[in-house]
């Protein structure tokens, strides 16, 4: 059975290695998953991905977003298979082949998650990169559109704004992963950030979310593992009410 820890991903995004083996060693079976993105992978290399596993049992979210032509997607995730993470990330783009190659080079060895809509997009961003007006007045279009593409090919989910969980669970399936970042405790100060389609731990969950993506919440408290005992805590209780 899920722990409340276990819906928590901490992202690692940090610039060095050493920053991130701060948080590591932290955070490492508090949170039930760390995210490596782009910047510390580039920085890092497999390296991350190698101490994090042998630092203890949190799970790995390789979130690489690979945009690429079909062979060059089935290849590097021929590569990433290999590193025993537990999901990595293929944005949906523009066509279903690069959503298949994905699945084909995992060979079922990595949850493959579609990047449907960034939740630092807004509506106006849509507009302007030039999708029908439809989707520019509710993103949420595009984001079941790309959803349902992404189950069609084979993924095992999507990444989406805790705002469209509960109408990406209706049309598309119970067991389709919903991974949501962007996420923001009550308790936390209002601040300005990239994110614009937010919601609370306990409002994704209530929603139907899988995982929570939660980083400055944690990273910036005072006490980190107090910050996560605190948002699991909140999980738990709405676990509960759902």
């Amino acid at each position: 059975m899920r722990q409340a820890r276990d819906f928590i991903i901490f992202p690692l995004d940090v610039p060095s290695f050493e920053e991130a083996k701060f948080y590591i060693n932290l955070l490492s079976n508090h949170v039930g998953m760390f995210k490596v993105g782009l910047e510390l992978f580039i920085h890092s290399g497999p390296e991350i991905i190698h101490f994090i596993q042998r630092t203890g049992d949190t799970k790995i979210f390789l979130d690489l977003k690979l945009h690429d032509i079909p062979e060059t997607v089935s290849l590097a995730m021929a590569r990433i298979r290999e590193f025993g993470v537990a999901f990595t990330t293929v944005h949906c783009g523009e066509n279903h082949r690069m959503l298949e190659a994905a699945v084909s080079g995992s060979q079922g060895k990595v949850g493959i998650l579609g990047i449907t809509v960034l939740t630092s997009v807004s509506g106006e961003d849509i507009q302007s990169a030039g999708f029908r007006e439809e989707y520019a007045t509710d993103p949420t279009g595009l984001v079941l559109k790309r959803a349902k593409a992404a189950k069609t090919a084979g993924c095992d989910g999507v990444v989406c704004s805790g705002l469209e969980v509960a109408m990406i669970k209706d049309h598309v399936g119970e067991d389709f992963i919903t991974v949501t970042p962007g996420i923001r405790p009550a308790w936390e100060a209002s601040n300005a950030d990239d994110q614009k389609r937010v919601t609370t731990p306990a409002q994704a969950i209530q929603n139907g979310a899988d995982y929570l993506v939660i980083g400055r919440p944690i990273r910036n408290a005072d006490d980190p593992r107090a910050a996560a005992s605190r948002i699991a805590r909140e999980i738990e209780e709405a676990i509960k009410q759902s």
